[in-house]
């Protein structure tokens, strides 16, 4: 037969005191003592946190490298429509040069910084053009007009050969 602890019940305070102090009696003596933390306490905390840690730290890195990739993908646009500006001006694309670009549009830089995307090649010729901009991380993106008016975007990624998408090349 169960029989609950109750003062009054000298049996019963006898089963409790066979027993040991109940949990809440536990707790609350090991609060009051202030011993701290055990040491398997402190590792699964600092287990925790480690692994938090490397899933940010991956994370943040990811977006830095796709953050230089739209940098260069931008300066890419502006280029594009600095072209399509001087094509239009001139009749042909055989002007669009480096220099020609920037002075059509100020803001695209063509000298080679390892702190911002940069205008490093054009290729012109009469109907169409290849403009290649290099980000920060060596990742070389490059936007082509064909002759019929074809626009295609390709990366290649010779540094880290997962810069473009997770691969060595690809279109953008």
């Amino acid at each position: 037969m169960l029989t609950q602890s109750n003062p009054s019940n000298p049996e019963s305070a006898a089963g409790a005191a066979r027993r040991g102090p109940s949990v809440r009696a536990r707790l609350a003596r090991r609060a009051s003592a202030g011993d701290g933390f055990t040491l398997v306490e402190v590792l699964v905390v600092v287990l925790i946190v480690g692994i938090l840690s490397a899933i940010a730290i991956t994370t943040l890195l990811g977006a830095a490298t796709k953050a230089e990739d739209v940098q260069a993908k931008s300066l890419l646009s502006s280029a594009q429509t600095a072209a399509e500006a001087i094509g239009a001006e001139q009749g042909s694309y055989s002007t669009v040069t480096p220099a020609a670009l920037a002075a059509e549009e100020p803001t695209i830089p063509i000298a080679a910084s390892d702190e911002h995307a940069y205008l490093s090649k054009t290729i012109p010729s009469e109907n169409e053009y290849t403009l290649t901009a290099t980000a920060t991380d060596g990742d070389e993106l490059t936007i082509a007009r064909s002759a019929t008016g074809v626009i295609t975007r390709t990366c290649h990624s010779p540094i880290l050969k997962t810069g473009c998408d997770g691969g060595e090349d690809s279109t953008w």
